[in-house]
């Protein structure tokens, strides 16, 4: 069966804080080209009065529609996504629902045992936000096809939507409803906590696990989502297995996310671009630390959310302090950690330096980071940097600048976007010990830079299964061994890895990009999206099988 509408949901639409937006967002066009404006996202609306850099009102879309949501007390904007092919999004402000949250609450507990009780933090935000957005496709659906008759897929990303796809399951059974959870939040938490999550993930017990982290309100709506929907799924074989142990339900399907490289510059422009990220990459080094770093050096990037175990920022750095004594490597390197942290400002001591176009010989102050951060003396880089000594000295071979923000193209020093920067790059590394699926190194390969990941992450796994064994540099992507307990050697072998890479001559570096772009093309959507159409055919054929149930109940 082939929905004629796919609404789906998430906190990250038209709402860049993750990488569930880039699943998303890249996604959007390979579903819009097969289903012009029958896809609509549906994201927060965390803009007010301020214009969204990610979204585009338009008040002739749905004019009638949107006259009876906002009677009936929801306040939407509807407009379109400005990314790939400019699908419908819904924004809505979800706040008004705050003043209904017990009684929400407890209809949850009512019909699906959902634990509300426990709940900090973020819980009421997302919870809310998921109720406004399944109040948004109850209102469209009621107003445009409750005759019944269009097939229909409500999509769910994350535990933050589960509210809205248990309402509708229980509201609207004709709609079906698939969850994807990207990671399961108890997982993540017991990574997150330095616990050994894999070797003991056959011991663990999810609702124990909840309990002694205090995480009981999220693990509950999460497994409660899964066990109810029609459809569960995850994005990789290792947090299908970590969804069976933790939440006690198989997925339904694995849906690996893909990439469009529609946006990745061809040709010329490719190499121009790649000229200018590594130039202005440098030069922003080079005025912090007072050095004279050329177009030799080997710049080396990590990046992601600020999980300082979970995303390997750890092991990363102790790479990168033991490369400083390898005598193999024969040229400057250059590593950064882009994560953003809790920024203050931008550094105006660095400004000032990279505004005046000289060249200086002395390092500014702290020249480890280019932004000053509100927790300077608690920042587990700077302090890990600290431990080390790690000082960026003039005659350090490995040099490391922690620029602590998104990359939006305005941070105020590097001033350049995300994919901006990933061009200028040489090699990037991701030694992931928690990552369901790991986008940075797929969004790296696809613009021609070889990465490093682990056997930890989804894409190093799938990468291992494209060659049949263990992925190398020279395949464009080098994937080491992970467990609970061998940091010291990953570091090691991410340390080698450079070191190798060092010594490579241009045809040996070229025969890496060549082999990284490659690989990125197999992980295109169009590739992966027949796991989403399988996806929809399995909801919908379960939500057809609901509704006959029920007419054959009630005649």
């Amino acid at each position: 069966m082939v929905p004629d509408y796919i609404f789906e949901s998430s906190w990250e639409v038209c709402n860049k804080v993750g990488g569930i937006y880039t699943v998303l967002s890249s996604r959007a066009k390979t579903l819009q080209d097969a289903k012009p404006d029958k896809i609509i996202f549906i994201g927060p609306d965390c803009w007010g009065e301020k214009t969204s850099p990610y979204f585009k009102e338009d008040v002739t879309l749905f004019k009638e529609w949107r006259v009876k949501a906002a009677e009936d007390g929801l306040n939407v904007k509807v407009g379109r996504w400005d990314i790939p092919g400019k699908p419908i999004s819904i924004l809505v402000d979800f706040k008004p629902f705050f003043e209904e949250k017990n009684q929400i609450y407890t209809s949850l507990w009512e019909h699906f045992q959902v634990d509300s009780l426990h709940a900090y933090g973020d819980y009421d935000e997302a919870s809310m936000f998921s109720y406004a957005s399944a109040k948004v496709v109850e209102s469209f659906y009621q107003y445009y096809l409750s005759d019944g008759k269009a097939k229909v897929v409500y999509h769910g990303n994350e535990w933050m939507c589960g509210l809205g796809l248990l309402y509708i399951h229980y509201k609207i059974p004709a709609i079906a409803t698939i969850f994807t959870t990207h990671a399961t939040s108890i997982g993540r938490s017991i990574a997150g906590n330095n616990k050994p999550l894999y070797d003991y993930l056959f011991a663990y017990n999810g609702d124990q696990m909840a309990c002694e982290l205090n995480m009981q309100s999220k693990h509950s709506i999460e497994k409660q989502t899964a066990k109810y929907v029609d459809c569960f799924t995850t994005v990789s074989d290792i947090t299908a297995n970590e969804c069976k142990e933790l939440l006690d339900k198989s997925v339904d399907f694995v849906l690996p996310n893909g990439f469009d490289n529609s946006f990745v510059p061809k040709g010329a422009a490719f190499t121009q671009q790649r000229k200018l990220a590594r130039k202005r990459l440098l030069d922003v080094a080079n005025a912090l630390m007072g050095t004279d770093l050329n177009d030799d050096t080997l710049i080396v990037s990590t990046s992601g959310r600020y999980e300082f175990r979970n995303k390997g920022i750890d092991v990363y750095i102790e790479a990168m302090n033991r490369l400083l004594r390898d005598r193999r490597l024969n040229r400057q390197v250059l590593a950064f950690i882009l994560v953003p942290g809790w920024v203050g400002e931008p550094r105006q001591d660095l400004v000032e330096r990279l505004n005046s176009g000289k060249k200086f010989d002395t390092p500014l102050q702290a020249p480890q980071i280019t932004h000053w951060l509100h927790n300077m003396s608690h920042d587990n880089v700077l302090g890990m940097l600290k431990f080390y000594n790690m000082q960026n000295r003039k005659d350090d071979q490995v040099k490391l600048v922690f620029l602590p923000c998104y990359l939006t193209g305005d941070d105020g020093v590097l001033n350049l976007s995300y994919y901006q920067m990933v061009l200028g790059n040489d090699l990037c590394i991701y030694p992931s010990y928690y990552e369901p699926w790991g986008y940075t190194p797929l969004e790296a390969v696809a613009f021609k830079v070889p990465c490093v990941t682990t056997d930890l992450a989804g894409f190093g796994l799938w990468a291992n299964s494209e060659k049949g064994g263990y992925s190398e540099i020279s395949d464009g992507v080098k994937v080491i061994h992970r467990t609970d307990y061998n940091y010291s050697e990953v570091a090691d072998a991410i340390k080698d890895a450079v070191a190798e890479y060092s010594n490579l001559d241009a045809a040996e570096v070229k025969k890496c990009r060549t082999q990284a772009e490659r690989l990125s093309k197999k992980a295109l959507w169009s590739h992966f999206i027949k796991y989403y159409e399988q996806a929809y055919d399995f909801a919908l054929r379960k939500a057809a099988a609901r509704v006959l149930q029920f007419e054959n109940q009630t005649n």
